[in-house]
């Protein structure tokens, strides 16, 4: 008895982390060095904010006996409606493709000459790529990560150390040790 196949991958935590905390960075400052009438509006929108960019980061790779599925799970499907699924025996062959930034993406090709993006920034990435040459006989040993795993560590840091100069700057403004001249139009 052949056990069915049945995977499914989500974008890498590292990545999925840092872009949580690069947005947090960029946007918890906005309402708190904005005029009085925009306070109110901006707390309101970076929540919205917030939740439109875990739904963007919730894209996951469904793999079964049957192909490969990419999309997003049933509480922002409705939202972002991307998506597309191969079937195993359409796939034809993989197709490097070099980016501006020097690095390589990969499309898999059709028969009839459709493409689709290789997804590059999974969690157990080698176990995708393994079920993916098992199941078309395409030889994926030379693909690797669309980007190292440094380059999201150093953008974590530097987010993470974002929000800790502008958390401490917010404390030192509502405790009165640092006062915002009267003439700042914020």
């Amino acid at each position: 008895m052949t056990v069915a196949l049945q995977e499914r991958f989500q974008l890498s935590p590292l990545i999925r982390a840092t872009l949580i905390s690069v947005y947090l960075a960029l946007v918890l400052p906005l309402p708190l060095m904005a005029p009085p009438g925009l306070k109110l509006i901006l707390w309101s929108a970076a929540p919205i904010g917030l939740l439109l960019v875990l739904a963007m980061l919730s894209e996951q790779v469904s793999l079964d006996d049957n192909g490969i599925s990419v999309g997003h799970p049933t509480w922002c499907s409705w939202l972002i409606r991307r998506g597309w699924q191969l079937r195993w025996e359409e796939i034809k062959r993989l197709v490097p493709v070099g980016t501006s930034q020097g690095g390589t993406v990969y499309y898999l090709t059709t028969f009839n000459h459709g493409q689709r993006l290789l997804p590059q920034r999974l969690e157990h990435f080698d176990k995708f790529l393994l079920i993916v040459e098992e199941q078309t006989g395409l030889r994926t040993g030379s693909i690797g990560r669309l980007t190292p795993p440094w380059t999201y560590q150093l953008l974590f840091g530097l987010a993470l150390g974002m929000l800790v100069i502008e958390s401490a700057a917010a404390v030192a403004v509502t405790c009165g040790w640092l006062v915002i001249p009267e003439g700042y139009p914020g």
